[in-house]
């Protein structure tokens, strides 16, 4: 009877690639990316790209977030949970190189889909390079 359960559980996790994240009240909350052919993502994750773009992160972390001057983000991502993300883009890492973006806006609105976007590059589900809606033709 205890295999039914793990089955189903077992292929859903397979299917919506998910880190989780601790929340403010200290429960964890999944981040989650829908992609599709690696190049076709879901709104939020669409929104997280944008903000990487029009931020021009690829300055420092290069196009394919491999790194430049900045560290490859597809390693960091492999351990880098959302809190220390969060308070990265929040704090800098100034010393290093690293601005504080806690004045932007953009980020400010979309830290949570950026960060689902390089989770999903830094687990090879999306692919480097422009992106589009799921639902776009």
């Amino acid at each position: 009877m205890k295999g039914r359960f793990f089955l189903p559980l077992a292929m859903i996790l397979v299917v919506t690639p998910a880190s989780f994240a601790q929340t403010s009240g200290g429960e964890m909350k999944p981040v989650t990316y829908k992609v599709v052919d690696g190049s076709k993502v879901d709104a939020n994750t669409l929104q997280g790209w944008r903000t990487w773009r029009a931020l021009a992160c690829e300055r420092c972390h290069g196009a394919k977030q491999e790194g430049l001057v900045g560290p490859s983000l597809i390693d960091a991502f492999k351990t880098l949970d959302k809190t220390e993300f969060h308070r990265t883009v929040f704090g800098g890492r100034v010393d290093k190189g690293m601005p504080d973006f806690s004045t932007s806006t953009m980020m400010q609105k979309n830290w949570e889909n950026l960060y689902a976007y390089l989770k999903g590059r830094s687990d090879g589900k999306i692919n480097p390079g422009d992106l589009q809606a799921i639902d776009a033709k």
